[in-house]
Formats: structure tokens, C-alpha cells, sequence
């Protein structure tokens, strides 16, 4: 299969047809455009109108509301007709799922059509058949029947068409011939692409979502490939669904789609929280505004790279096992170890002061501080910080040492620090090493069990090659130096890691997030988040990253609380309940903000287990396959409870729901009940 993008490297955008959503264009040298969605019952038309106006002032460009059946398709009308009136321009969405007859009369009102190809005119009822070629031909002339009308319609009318595939609502027939899969999702799209071609119709714009970041990303990727292959150049709608609330919400959501716009791909986006919809408008414009700082420093020079790495399917990179103390090891089968660098001015003496402080007032065994990370410029300092390294003896906190270059000519410049704490990793830049003094550093640490992190540029591991073979690499961690050469931070731990396996040393990779990455777009802890988010997700994403350390946040806790949430939010290490939650929206049967709250009270303590709170039964079912338990709007005031893709219990009274839910938790043997004993300071952030 061909590239999926231009470069891994460096951003350079994909190349699109322009699409027309009334007057906003999106795709060819369009901005990325950014999108909302109205959480107000349709039939509500004050309310819609009042929610609809609010995102256009916040910034929204274009607004999705639900139309799940004739009457919320005829309020539209009504809809358009009141924000024109008001020259509230911004365009306008319908979302369709299950009824042809509501998108017919929908398409009459609004700017531009969302179908989902699982839901329209198609079947989902976890069915298990199997299709022979005849029959599956027989379905795609249904599906060409059925479709056609609105296709139609929308090119007699000028409307545009999102076609939205959710990895939660894939058809039974898509699901029996492809699985529950990235490529499922994509050919599920390109069924009804090539209905619409068939009918010369093309102000089409794809979609790709899930709740997992590295199922959409991998969906997006495929679809781009797929759609190069078919000659299609049709824009991209990015976005994460069911990514939930906070800080969480807001890493899934950052992780799927500032993956995707870093490879040059996605022309419109839309960040979903189960929040209040005006929410989601500042976090997509920074996100988009990092992407266009990332779009603006493209390399005149490409370097191509042949990674040993397959974009369209999830592989941990396997790297040499190297035991930090008693207590960590970094290996492939080991998930990825957490460091921490403390922000703002602090000597290394002060530093070692506020991890014992921090120590003593925190404990939570599933979010440990395994590393702390100081800087030594000098003897000075060093001397300094003898002592207070004396009061973490018995600890397992690894204590990594940035040397500075006065400190690095001969490893014996730092005996006497060994002798006050053992649990050492000592960090050096390849600028200040020669072949001798590697040779040193690498024969010093092997000798004491020791382990040296080396920051070096890709490109200067390549050509030092032979120098770097030629000496004991056995405790030896890389992590990439800034450079110059126009290549962004994740490309820069792409190449180092293609390179080093070409090389045939298959050394830990450690991710530094220090929120240099990208230029401030916004204020205070949100620009940490998405920086750490965009970068590590990233890599996580694709198997690359054995070590994450966040720097300069704020405070300790809040950086510690950020690391665990970008690992667990790309799949890569689980501390902590997970949850899956739509946003609202017409179609939700209870309120979705304080439900999720109550739920995430009850169950926050049970460490790997996956809830989803779904508001109705569009995604509900799907989205929850990969789900221990369901929380599902069913009806008014009524829940279905799932365990997995099964439904328990059906229409339980919504006051019950909670109880019912922890019921069945404990059912399956998974409940445990909290300790009362246990503190956390993430858990009073």
C-alpha cells in the first residue's frame, strides 16, 4: 500500500479538493476549519437557535444538530430560518443516522448532510453471517437504492455531504467481511463514495471516528491510502467521539487529532467532550494553531526514511531490557516508565527537597513517581546536592542527572554522588562526548549498573555509527536533540528510532515533553496538556516510546497526573478507570454531564476497568464493544445496562441505573470497594 502521507517528518499537507459548506470552504487552501455540535433537543428551536449562536461567537465555523427523525428533520427549517434573521451565517449540519426520511427533508433546510453508512439504509444487530460474493453484491445494489435519492437531492440543491463512519456503528454485513476493524470502517465509507461518484457527485468530506485514538488514527491513515489508490481527493473531518470529559477528554481527543494533522492530514475538526459544546471551541483552535505552526516549517530538504514500522496496524517496538533498581524495569513488556523534571528555577539541591517533600505527602501505588530528573552544571552543585540525596536512600525513585559539560570529561568527576544515592541514571548530550569519553561513560555505568541517557540527534547517530557500536550499549537509553534541520519533534523520535533499528541496537526510546515543541497558542496548563498530548500520544500511538517524562509544568502533581492520563489515553498504560462518553446531543435520553459525574463517583477506584456512558443506542452498542460495562440511554427516563456488547438488563428506571450498574459490576467480579485509607493528590487536583 502506498504512503499514507507526503512525510512522517515533516507536516506538509495533504492535497484536497475544496468542498463548499454554504459559504465556508473546507479542504484545498482552505484553514482548518472548526466544528461543533448543538446539544438542545431539535424541537427545541429557542433553545437550538440560542446554543447555535453561542458557538458561531465563540469561534465555530460550522454547527451539526441532530435530526433523528421527520419532525426534528422539519425543525430546521424553522432553525435556519431564525438564525439568518438574527445573520448568525455560520452553516448548518444535519445529523443523520437511521432514517432516509429524515435526511430527505433535512437536506431541504441546512447546508450540508452527516450519514452514517452503518446506520443509513444499513443494519446492525451483532448478527454473525456470512456473505458469499453474490449476496454481498445484492447488498451494495440495496445500498445504491437506498442512498441514491439523497445523493440526488443534495446535488440538485448545492448541498454538501459528510460521509461519517464510527468505528461503534459498523453494519453487520461490514462487520461479518471485514471485522470490527480500521479497514472496516474505511470501506464502509468508500461503499457510499462510490454510489455518490456513480451519480457525479463529489462536495463529499470523510470522517474516520472512534473512541480509541490509535483505532482512528490508524482508520485515517487507511482511508488516505485507500482513497490515493481510487483516485479520490476528498477532505478530511477529524475527530475522536465518545472521548469523554476534562483533562481526559481533552488528551483523546488531542492525541487522535493532532496525530493526524501533524502527517499533514485534516481539513476540519471537531473536539468532543461531554460538556457544554461552547467548551470544545478554544481547545480545537489551538489545536489547529499549533498545526499551522507545524505546516509552516516544512523542510525544504526531504529526507527519506524507510521505518520499520507498519502505519496501519499497532506494534509495540521491541527494545533490550534494562533494570533501572529493584523495582523498574524498562522492557517492551513493560509499560511505559514515568519521569519527572519540576518547572521553574530550582538548584538540584532544592529539587531533591521537594521530591522528599512530595514523597512523604503523596502516595498512590498506580500513578508512582518513577523518575525525578536534576540538573548539575558543575562541582558546585553537585557538592550541594550530596546531602539531600543522603535522605532518598531506600527509595526506588530513579534520580536522573543532567551533566553539563564540565561534568562529563571523566565519570569519576561524579563517585562521590553514588555513594549518597544509587538509583542513578546520568544524562549526557552528545555534543559534550567524543568516541573516548562515550567509551568511558558507557564501560563506567555498565560497571556499576548504571544507566546512561545519551541526546542525540538522528541524523548524528547515523554518522557517528561506528564510533556508537563500538562500545558496551547494554544500559545505554536515546532520546532526540533539538535540532535545526526542519523536522518536527515527533519526526525527530520517528527517525531516531528508524535509524537505530537500521543500525541493529534496538535502545529505549524516551519521550521528553518539555513544552518547547511548539510555540505557546494558549494560556497555562491547557498548552502542557496538549503539548505533551500531541507529541507522546503521538508516538505511543505507533509503538514508539519506553520512557515519558513531562517537564516544566506548573507543579508536580499536576505533571505526574498529566503523564498517566496522556499513557492511558493512547492505550499505552492503565492507572485508573476509563471512560467512554458521547457528548450530548438531541438524540441523549437522560443528562449526560451529571450522569457521567455520578458514575465516574462511584467506579473512579477500579483500576482498569472501561466503562461507556452512552446517551442512546446510535454508537451505544458499538462504541461498547471493547467496553466491560454500558450505561445506555434506552428510552425517556429509562437505561439498558451492557456487559460488553450484551444487554442485562433493559429499560431500568434512571434512578436505579447507578445501582443497578454497580450491581452488575460486582456481578462480574470486578468490583472491589474503595479504600478509605488511600490519598491521592491527583485525585484533589
Amino acid at each position: 500500500m502506498k504512503p499514507y502521507c507526503r512525510s512522517r517528518l515533516v507536516s506538509i499537507r495533504r492535497d484536497t479538493r475544496e468542498v463548499k459548506v454554504g459559504q465556508i470552504g473546507v479542504g484545498g487552501l482552505n484553514p482548518i476549519r472548526i466544528q461543533s455540535m448543538t446539544t438542545t433537543l431539535t424541537t427545541d428551536i429557542e433553545g437550538t437557535v440560542k446554543q447555535t449562536r453561542a458557538l458561531a461567537e465563540a469561534g465555530c465555523e460550522i454547527v451539526r444538530i441532530t435530526a433523528p427523525n421527520v419532525k426534528a428533520a422539519k425543525a430546521l427549517a424553522q432553525i435556519s430560518r431564525c438564525l439568518r434573521k438574527d445573520r448568525v451565517d455560520v452553516p448548518l449540519v444535519a445529523d443523520i443516522h437511521f432514517l432516509p426520511s429524515a435526511a430527505m427533508e433535512a437536506v431541504k433546510h441546512v447546508e450540508k448532510v452527516r450519514v452514517n453508512p452503518g446506520n443509513y439504509a444499513d443494519k446492525k444487530k451483532f448478527k454473525i453471517l456470512e456473505y458469499s460474493d453474490k449476496e454481498y453484491e445484492w447488498e451494495l445494489e440495496r445500498l445504491h437504492e437506498a442512498f441514491s435519492p439523497l445523493v440526488l437531492r443534495c446535488k440538485e440543491l448545492g448541498r454538501s455531504m459528510r460521509i461519517g463512519t464510527n468505528h461503534g456503528s459498523l453494519s453487520d454485513r461490514i462487520m461479518n467481511r471485514f471485522g470490527d476493524s480500521p479497514m472496516g470502517m474505511v470501506e464502509s465509507a468508500l461503499e457510499f463514495i462510490r454510489i455518490a461518484e456513480s451519480h457525479n457527485y463529489h462536495d463529499i468530506i470523510l470522517s474516520m471516528k472512534a473512541s480509541n485514538p490509535k483505532v482512528m488514527i490508524q482508520a485515517y491513515r487507511l482511508a488516505v491510502a485507500k482513497m490515493d489508490q481510487e483516485n479520490m481527493d476528498y477532505p478530511l473531518h477529524l475527530g475522536v467521539t465518545e472521548a469523554g470529559d476534562g483533562e481526559d477528554g481533552r488528551i483523546k481527543s488531542t492525541i487522535g487529532i493532532g496525530s493526524i494533522l501533524a502527517d499533514g492530514l485534516g481539513d476540519t475538526i471537531r473536539v468532543s467532550l461531554t460538556e457544554d459544546p461552547i467548551y470544545e471551541i478554544p481547545v480545537a483552535q489551538a489545536i489547529a494553531q499549533k498545526t499551522n505552526i507545524l505546516w509552516s516549517k516544512q523542510s525544504p530538504k526531504k529526507t527519506i526514511i524507510e521505518e520499520d514500522l507498519d502505519p496501519y496496524s499497532y506494534r509495540r517496538r521491541e527494545i533490550i531490557d534494562i533494570r533501572l533498581n529493584a523495582e523498574t524495569t524498562i522492557s517492551s513488556k513493560s509499560p511505559p516508565r514515568v519521569f519527572l523534571k519540576p518547572g521553574g528555577k530550582t538548584t538540584p539541591s532544592s529539587s531533591i527537597e521537594q521530591l522528599i517533600s512530595l514523597k512523604e505527602n503523596y502516595f498512590n501505588s498506580d500513578t508512582p513517581i518513577e523518575g525525578w530528573i536534576i540538573s548539575i552544571i558543575n562541582n558546585c552543585e553537585l557538592n550541594d546536592t550530596i546531602e539531600p540525596l543522603k535522605k532518598l536512600q531506600g527509595s526506588n525513585i530513579q534520580i536522573v542527572v543532567e551533566l553539563g559539560k564540565e561534568l562529563t570529561d571523566n565519570p569519576q568527576n561524579i563517585q562521590n554522588l553514588l555513594e549518597a544515592y544509587r538509583s542513578v541514571t546520568f544524562s549526557v548530550e552528545w555534543e559534550n562526548l567524543n568516541a573516548a569519553t562515550l567509551g568511558l561513560w558507557t564501560a563506567f555505568c555498565a560497571s556499576k549498573d548504571l544507566t546512561l541517557a545519551i541526546g542525540i540527534a538522528a541524523e548524528d547517530l547515523g554518522k557517528n555509527a561506528a564510533a556508537i557500536l563500538s562500545v558496551d550499549l547494554t544500559r545505554t537509553i536515546l532520546y532526540p536533540s533539538t535540532t535545526e534541520n526542519g523536522i518536527h519533534a515527533i519526526g525527530q523520535h520517528r527517525l531516531l528510532a528508524s535509524i537505530a533499528e537500521s543500525m541493529g541496537i534496538k535502545l529505549p526510546i524516551w519521550i521528553r515533553s518539555n513544552q518547547h515543541t511548539y510555540l505557546e497558542t494558549c494560556p497555562g496548563f491547557l498548552n502542557d496538556l496538549l503539548e505533551t498530548s500531541l507529541l507522546a500520544g503521538s508516538l505511543l500511538s505507533d509503538g514508539l516510546g519506553d520512557i515519558l517524562s513531562v517537564e516544566n509544568v506548573e507543579t508536580p502533581e499536576k505533571a505526574l497526573s498529566l503523564a498517566y492520563n496522556v499513557l492511558q489515553g493512547a492505550s499505552a498504560r492503565i492507572s485508573k478507570t476509563e471512560y467512554v462518553a458521547c457528548p450530548s446531543c438531541g438524540r441523549t435520553l437522560f443528562d449526560l454531564q451529571s450522569t457521567t459525574q455520578k458514575i465516574r463517583e462511584a467506579t473512579n477506584h477500579l483500576k482498569g476497568v472501561k466503562v461507556a456512558v452512552m446517551g442512546c443506542i446510535v454508537n451505544g452498542p458499538g462504541e461498547m464493544a471493547d467496553a466491560d460495562f454500558g450505561y445506555v440511554g434506552g428510552a425517556p427516563g429509562r437505561v439498558n445496562l451492557y456487559v460488553g456488547k450484551d444487554c442485562i438488563e433493559y429499560h431500568v428506571p434512571e434512578k436505579e441505573a447507578v445501582t443497578k450498574l454497580i450491581e452488575l459490576i460486582r456481578g462480574e467480579g470486578k468490583w472491589v470497594d474503595p479504600s478509605p485509607h488511600k490519598t491521592s493528590l491527583l485525585a484533589e487536583k
